[in-house]
């Protein structure tokens, strides 16, 4: 199975306005990780033909929190429906879980023993002094511990996170991330 772990990062040209309303919000970079390739590469929104093809040929696209922010804004640039590729976002397996969100940087910390280098208003400030440099490696940062939170939940069955100042544990079924979908649904960008 291919799997595409990915990350977007916005821009802040809408300002905040843009909070309420998905679509009006710009990406600046998008980070991946292909399982394929275990190659970790990032791509502007001039890159973009080439990051199609890659997310076209996946099995399953894995974010945090890529069901309601990631997706639908990259989604706003792909000539297809992105929404169509089976998806996995791990914050909505934790909210399962645990029954409420946690942030990424808590269960990095108490899954990883490792926070996050950054954080999304950081990410805006370096594009606004045309630090592309560094928001790609944040980007890609944030992917490889999205990665990494996959593969122990999916070792171990379950997570850790920062509850205040106590690690706790919560159990994950993950029984099901890995099984194939029937048929893979095509509404890409390829010429077949």
């Amino acid at each position: 199975m291919r799997a595409i772990t990915f990350d977007i990062e916005t821009t802040g040209a809408a300002g905040a306005l843009a909070r309420n309303d998905l679509s009006r919000m710009e990406i600046s970079i998008v980070g991946i990780h292909d399982s394929e390739t275990n190659e970790y590469t990032s791509y502007s929104k001039e890159e973009f033909p080439q990051l199609w093809p890659i997310l076209e040929r996946a099995d399953m696209l894995i974010g945090f929190n890529s069901d309601s922010f990631d997706i639908p804004i990259l989604n706003k640039y792909y000539p297809g429906d992105l929404s169509r590729i089976k998806s996995l976002d791990l914050l909505v397996e934790v909210q399962k879980a645990l029954g409420r969100r946690i942030r990424l940087q808590s269960i990095a910390e108490a899954t990883l023993n490792r926070g996050k280098g950054g954080n999304g208003l950081q990410a805006i400030e370096w594009w606004a002094k045309g630090e592309v440099d560094k928001i790609r490696k944040y980007c890609i940062e944030d992917v490889r511990i999205t990665r990494e939170i996959f593969e122990y939940a999916v070792k171990n069955g379950s997570l850790k996170y920062m509850d205040l100042r106590t690690k706790r544990e919560m159990k994950i079924d993950t029984r099901e991330w890995l099984k194939p979908i029937e048929a893979p649904v095509l509404t890409h960008t390829l010429p077949f």
